[in-house]
């Protein structure tokens, strides 16, 4: 089991601060929250957090509840799609559309603002979900709502630059569907992903932990 992250907004604050100096400030820096406990999310608020994603349904309902005008809030994880109509009107993107299930239901319960992210699996891996970069463009003319962009989960590295490729194939084929948003890069290899055209990267341990700095 993940412990749960202790949040000190002293510490979130100077990682938020570096990380900025290192993108600029045309990327958007989203807080993955999976493992911080509800009761902790007004401290990343404090440290000048604004963007928050969630990767379980049911837990980024509970914390909007408690928190939601602290921040903006997007989804990140693996998306059922039986969680779509909890999700629509809640999210400001939807980063993992993956499946025909997820676009049928989006069609039956999608409000007119939703927006969404199609995850594409440009390495191949067999243990990562998304969409073949093959199949892409036929996925795209498949959704019933905007598609506002890109997302994939590369496979886990110990060398940031063998993702690379990854995030190059991904900023290809954005540019080919006419795409603007590219959530690309983690805690490990968002450098590289913001030097190959990331606008989102996803940042945990990058962000809340002290052994960051």
């Amino acid at each position: 089991m993940v412990d749960l992250i202790r949040v000190d907004p002293e510490v979130v604050a100077a990682n938020l601060a570096r990380v900025r100096s290192e993108v600029g400030e045309g990327v958007e820096i989203l807080a993955a929250i999976k493992y911080v406990e509800l009761h902790d999310l007004p401290a990343l608020a404090q440290a000048g957090v604004t963007l928050v994603g969630e990767n379980r349904a049911q837990e980024l309902i509970a914390k909007q509840a408690a928190h939601g005008p602290l921040f903006a809030w997007d989804f990140i994880g693996a998306l059922q799609s039986r969680k779509v109509k909890d999700l629509v009107g809640r999210v400001r993107y939807i980063h993992s559309v993956a499946s025909d299930s997820v676009l049928e239901q989006l069609g039956k319960h999608a409000t007119p603002g939703t927006h969404v992210l199609i995850e594409v699996n440009v390495a191949g891996d067999a243990s990562k979900s998304g969409i073949a970069p093959a199949d892409l463009g036929a996925f795209i003319a498949r959704c019933p709502v905007a598609v506002a962009g890109l997302m994939t989960m590369p496979p886990f590295t110990a060398e940031a630059e063998d993702n690379r490729l990854h995030f190059q194939t991904l900023t290809r084929l954005a540019e080919e569907h006419g795409l603007a948003q590219l959530s690309m890069g983690t805690s490990q290899d968002y450098r590289v992903a913001v030097e190959e055209g990331a606008t989102i990267i996803r940042l945990g341990d990058a962000l809340l932990s002290a052994s960051a700095q």
